[in-house]
């Protein structure tokens, strides 16, 4: 049995406190730890309540430094034990410190699910299966990803979905439709966005090139192909080839025949 002779608080922490046993430095504790076990000069203490105090210390510790971790933003459950046994707590002191923050609300997965839909819908107009990645790696459980995917509609993501679609429409004006129809539909289902979406967006997307678009992509595209072919082939096999990746680019056939035979008037 020994007996507290003295209480000093910390000169660099001032919410933890030095305790002192027989007149010698024994332990800190923090601020909590002192008003949770009534820690005052005169109180006497057995080695089982010295361990105990010291065990509730480090669970206070890490709970502080989980509530650090978390003050810069939202984090979920897995990711705040990541960090707090990164931090060489004991498995059984994390996870105590963890029920603690959950308690307070610090910690929320459903929250902290929804937040993340709703940022990475914001910000960068992901389809749901991209956002399940998200939530898969943040230890998001397979229960809660669904029920929080659930509340993403389809007519939502058709929404967001055609206003990536615009943007790639706005930017390739130099390519054919078809081209810009490929390119769209690998954009989309690489954001994750299911296949159906997809083709409800490209049905709703306005890619199709009049007359004067025509000649400007032929312009680009039919001088870079003639040139590079004409090289290796002459008179009918060149012109089967120009014909073969014209079509192949989305070229209608009779665009094709007019370019072909402009070409080979002006040889």
């Amino acid at each position: 049995m020994r007996m507290i002779t003295k209480i000093a608080r910390q000169k660099n922490n001032p919410e933890r406190y030095n305790i002192y046993l027989n007149e010698e430095y024994a332990f800190p504790v923090d601020e909590a730890i002192l008003i949770q076990f009534g820690l005052t000069k005169g109180k006497v203490l057995d080695e089982f309540e010295i361990q105990e105090i010291a065990y509730e210390d480090e669970i206070r510790k890490a709970f502080n430094k989980g509530l650090n971790f978390l003050s810069y933003q939202m984090r979920s459950e897995h990711e705040v034990k990541k960090k707090l046994l990164a931090s060489e707590f004991g498995e059984a002191v994390v996870l105590e410190a963890i029920q603690k923050l959950k308690s307070y609300g610090f910690i929320n997965d459903e929250n902290y699910s929804k937040a993340l839909l709703d940022t990475k819908k914001a910000t960068m107009k992901k389809g749901p299966r991209a956002i399940r990645q998200d939530l898969i790696k943040k230890g998001i459980d397979k229960g809660l990803q669904d029920e929080v995917l659930a509340t993403y509609s389809s007519e939502e993501q058709v929404i967001l979905a055609i206003q990536l679609a615009e943007k790639i429409v706005r930017a390739e004006k130099k390519k054919t439709p078809a081209q810009i129809k490929a390119k769209i539909q690998d954009f989309l289902l690489r954001k994750g966005y299911a296949f159906s979406i997809v083709e409800e967006v490209l049905s709703q997307v306005d890619i199709e090139q009049d007359e004067d678009n025509w000649q400007q992509l032929l312009d680009v595209q039919g001088e870079k192909i003639w040139k590079k072919y004409a090289s290796k082939y002459t008179g009918y096999e060149l012109k089967m080839k120009i014909k073969q990746v014209l079509y192949q680019k989305g070229f209608p056939i009779e665009v094709i025949d007019r370019f072909i035979e402009e070409k080979e008037n002006e040889e």
